[in-house]
């Protein structure tokens, strides 16, 4: 039975879904037995392989990491995650470099972590920001007609955990958009940083 453990653009843990995604995340140790009981546990949250040189990650492991799981790593992306150092270390590297091209300096995983952490989190809730329509890089997810959408070169697409992306429509010329992605990973988007997907 799917447990529950997938994560949605928002960075809510929700019911689970047979769909297990393409990556894994780590946000600590969420969990007492099979129950979720908080949302994240530090601020070093990561985008992790399914699968790493034969390892398996622990499985409702009491004082473990709780393994969370994400349809792709646009959505990862949206709700504060960044590439493992260790198991996806070339993303880390691309992720790091996109990072000093942004905001003109190389820094190390706890600095971003901080970053990410105010970028992400709003008291105890997502933090959304605004940004002109124009401005979003393909990758970004947005709200749209209240609901998770992400911007690509076709357009924009409605997103829904279990069933993926809908058909795109029109991405807006004009206007302002309410970002559900973090503005520091936002701005990696923009400086070169290309999605896993």
């Amino acid at each position: 039975m799917p447990e529950r453990n997938r994560v949605t653009p928002y960075g809510d843990i929700i019911v689970a879904e047979n769909e297990r995604g393409r990556f894994m995340g780590n946000r600590g140790c969420l969990h007492v037995g099979h129950d979720i009981v908080r949302q994240w546990n530090g601020k070093r949250w990561l985008t992790c392989l399914l699968e790493y040189k034969g390892w398996r990650a622990p499985r409702w492991d009491e004082g473990r990491y709780t393994a969370l799981f994400f349809h792709d790593e646009a959505v990862a992306f949206a709700a504060g995650h960044r590439p493992c150092a260790l198991c996806r270390r070339d993303d880390y590297e691309r992720y790091q470099n996109a990072w000093e091209a942004a905001f003109g300096a190389r820094i190390g995983a706890d600095d971003m972590d901080r970053r990410l952490h105010r970028d992400r989190i709003d008291g105890r809730s997502k933090r959304l920001h605004a940004m002109p329509w124009p401005d979003l890089p393909d990758g970004t997810f947005v709200e749209l007609d209240g609901v998770a959408a992400r911007v690509g070169p076709e357009g924009v697409r409605k997103f829904t955990i279990g069933v993926g992306y809908a058909p795109p429509v029109a991405r807006p010329g004009t206007g302002t958009a309410t970002v559900i992605t973090p503005a520091a990973n936002v701005e990696l988007l923009r400086y070169g940083y290309e999605l896993a997907d």
